[in-house]
């Protein structure tokens, strides 16, 4: 059975953008994106709310702009051969290889990919991982904590949610950026 992961890169204060809906402060340097890049290897499948996706869907054609990073090309290339599933009840179609439209979140429908699934699954974008997370499907949470503080905006985590975690691993990187990864508790 594959793993369900929820991974993020927020604020210290908790937040994966600001008040403005800006995140450009989470930008990865080479080190951390090369470290993400290492975690997001074994995805076979991406999760993704519209907000979520009309950002990443940058990675489709990022191979194509002149100037990008190994690192940048690396992630483009990865985020290319995983699958994409998008849901959104307002886009009439997804623009990417590799990627289906579902206009719900199916809780039983996602359970049963993991079951099937021989690669991992990430979740990515706050409000559809609060989903998932309620669903109780999240097998590992990631978090890049950014030495920032931006006082308000989109939390990475819902405020109603309560889980016990495990801390599995933790790693600090020269930029002050800390990875933090943990398991529900059994």
């Amino acid at each position: 059975m594959a793993q369900l992961i929820y991974s993020a890169i927020a604020s210290l204060d908790g937040y994966v953008e600001d008040q403005r809906g800006n995140f450009d402060w989470a930008a990865p340097d080479e080190e951390v994106f090369s470290f993400i890049n290492d975690l997001e290897r074994p995805v076979g499948t991406y999760l993704y709310g519209r907000r979520m996706f009309e950002t990443m869907v940058y990675w489709e054609r990022a191979h194509l702009a002149p100037g990008q990073s190994k690192v940048a090309l690396d992630f483009s290339e990865i985020w290319q051969a995983a699958e994409k599933l998008v849901y959104s009840r307002t886009l009439a179609s997804v623009s990417s290889a590799r990627a289906r439209l579902e206009r719900d979140f199916d809780a039983e429908a996602v359970r049963g990919l993991k079951l099937g699934a021989e690669r991992d699954i990430s979740v990515g974008g706050a409000n559809l991982a609060a989903q998932v997370l309620r669903a109780g499907l999240v097998d590992e949470l990631q978090l890049f904590v950014v030495p920032i503080v931006v006082g308000g905006g989109k939390h990475w985590l819902p405020n109603d949610l309560r889980i016990a975690l495990e801390l599995l691993e933790v790693r600090q990187f020269a930029n002050g950026v800390v990875y933090l990864r943990y398991s529900p508790a059994s």
